[in-house]
């Protein structure tokens, strides 16, 4: 059977208490703290921390750093293991699309089949051959307190302290993420002592790994609970080797709650990641996943997006039935888009993505040229930058005043930028980075202008259409567009019509616009440019009546495209 995703959506009066929780949490996690807040990178001097003690993979002055002091910020996905065991070759897939973490749903037998010793040590297998690190997660205490199916934190420690001969040793490659969002809606006050014991019991029992807990609120922690009592269930754990997780759905809609929320641990020294978060829109909003990921990567903090495939609502399926060449819309946002996977992913030093004890930054990049100025795309170039080691990436930046937001990535000294506005002025910048995770200064800006109008593509187009889910009055669908063209499409219209009077609710990846029975879409930002022989995708919802015949024509930037 197809599984939900873990999070409960909030609820109508979610957004003024969640107001109210911010408030609050300000007060408790350093009051008034600066918009964007200074992430220690290795080589930094640090205070005394007790994460000195670790062994593998631990914590220091806010930081997850690997064993041999490297920085490690992950960037990865969700997969439901416990529920689809299986679909093994899944780690190999998620890794071969750049992730270098993946976090495995495990249970302890309270609500679902229990994952045996064995099992966990072949999961752990798995991850170590293709180069992850792996956080292992027990599901079974969804939403206590208010699904009187769930269990208990205790419970969930309990079966960690069962795998301990499994887990020794393996502290360089694996985090114990204690449970799956362990309080629900209901008194999720009640989350902190039961968490501190958690965590003071697998520390009694001799664990040394990292320790990773989740938020109340079925994730999201929307009262600000979690945040408002970080630092003592952080001072409880005797290593100093814990990392918060928050689940970012539909309570973080907006740019200011995310930043916010993210800020106020960075700026307490409180080490955090995104445990779980999505993008497509439902009935109880629209996550702003563009700023989760731009701010991820800013602060540079760990993102584990849900999840691979498998959930009963297809609509966060990163891929369509396992399939990693069938990457859902929300999958290409994930790996391929601004601040995805792709981009910003590094390898951990444990399997040699790095060099142990390298603490010198490359030099800064030469000043930037621009050429190939079109309406929404441009191609930058600069002089390499120089390293002790070697420079493996660059990150491409747009500046505006005081802020910066990185927009693309490149292994190499030019890339091209997409997803711009027309006639539009902009300011780029280029950093330089190291396989140790080390940054250079910025380079010197440029300045560029985008030209007026866009490219078409011809006749040199196909759209796939298909219908993914159907129920009474309503359905999901994916519109595939390929460019079969030899020239990128850079910013596009497609237009197609229903036959039976269909209207789209909901859409990712394009935005909709309908008259009548006809419907236009616009590109998102991280759809809008499709490489030669490439393709992207558009998911919707819409309401239905009796009949749902498919569109059969379909036009992009007013040139017919083929069926596929």
């Amino acid at each position: 059977m197809r599984r939900t995703r873990s999070t409960t959506r909030k609820n109508p009066v979610s957004a003024l208490l969640a107001a109210l929780a911010a408030f609050l949490g300000l007060v408790v996690l350093g009051a008034l703290v600066p918009t964007a807040a200074h992430a220690q990178l290795p080589g930094e001097s640090s205070g005394a921390s007790p994460g000195v003690l670790a062994t593998g993979l631990h914590i220091d002055n806010g930081r997850l750093l690997e064993g041999n002091g490297n920085d490690f910020v992950m960037r990865g996905v969700n997969h439901a293991h416990t529920w689809y065991p299986g679909e093994t070759q899944s780690l190999a897939d998620i890794k071969a699309l750049g992730a270098n973490s993946v976090r495995v749903v495990l249970s302890d037998g309270h609500r679902w089949s229990r994952n045996s010793p064995e099992d966990v040590a072949a999961v752990i297998a798995q991850c170590k051959a293709n180069r992850l690190i792996c956080v292992l997660e027990v599901h079974d205490t969804t939403g206590y307190g208010e699904d009187a199916a769930a269990g208990t934190l205790d419970h969930a420690a309990d079966y960690w302290i069962g795998l301990k001969s499994v887990l020794t040793g393996q502290e360089n490659y694996v985090i114990v993420n204690i449970g799956n969002e362990p309080w629900g809606n209901t008194d999720p006050a009640g989350w902190t002592d039961p968490t501190i014991a958690a965590v003071k019991k697998l520390r009694a029992a001799g664990f040394e790994h990292t320790i990773m807990v989740d938020a109340p609120n079925w994730g999201q922690d929307w009262q600000g609970v979690m945040r408002a009592n970080a630092q003592a269930v952080y001072d409880a754990d005797t290593t100093g080797n814990l990392i918060f997780s928050i689940h970012m759905y539909s309570v973080f809609d907006t740019a200011a709650e995310i930043t916010d929320y993210l800020n106020a641990f960075v700026t307490a020294k409180l080490p955090i990641l995104i445990g779980e978060f999505g993008g497509p829109a439902d009935q109880y909003g629209d996550p702003d996943e563009d700023t989760m990921m731009a701010t991820a990567q800013q602060l540079r903090l760990g993102y584990l997006a849900w999840s691979w495939s498998g959930n009963t609502d297809p609509i966060l399926d990163l891929t369509i039935g396992f399939d990693p060449t069938q990457l859902s819309s929300w999958g290409q946002r994930i790996f391929n888009g601004a601040n995805g996977i792709a981009q910003t992913s590094e390898e951990a030093t444990i399997y040699g993505g790095g060099t142990p004890g390298d603490t010198q930054a490359p030099t800064a990049p030469g000043t930037p040229g621009a050429s190939a100025v079109a309406a929404t795309s441009v191609t930058l170039t600069w002089t390499a930058a120089t390293d002790n080691v070697g420079v493996t990436a660059y990150d491409i930046v747009r500046v505006g005043g005081s802020s910066e937001t990185t927009v693309a990535a490149s292994t190499t000294n030019t890339t091209t930028v997409t997803g711009l506005t027309a006639n539009t002025a902009y300011t780029f910048a280029v950093y330089a980075r190291d396989a140790a995770g080390n940054r250079s200064a910025r380079s010197a800006t440029v300045n560029v202008t985008t030209a007026d109008g866009g490219s078409t593509p011809g006749t040199s187009c196909s759209v796939g259409y298909r219908v993914s889910g159907d129920w009474p009055g309503g359905f999901q669908g994916e519109i595939t567009i390929r460019n079969t063209g030899t020239a990128a499409v850079n910013g596009w219209k497609l237009v197609f019509a229903f036959a039976n009077g269909q209207t789209v609710s909901n859409m990712w990846g394009g935005t909709p616009t309908q008259s009548g029975t006809t419907v236009s879409v616009a590109p998102a930002s991280y759809t809008s440019t499709i490489p030669a022989s490439g393709s992207v995708a558009v998911g919707f919802t819409a309401n239905k009546g009796a009949l749902n015949t498919a569109p059969t024509v379909f036009t992009l930037n007013g040139t017919t495209c083929a069926a596929s």
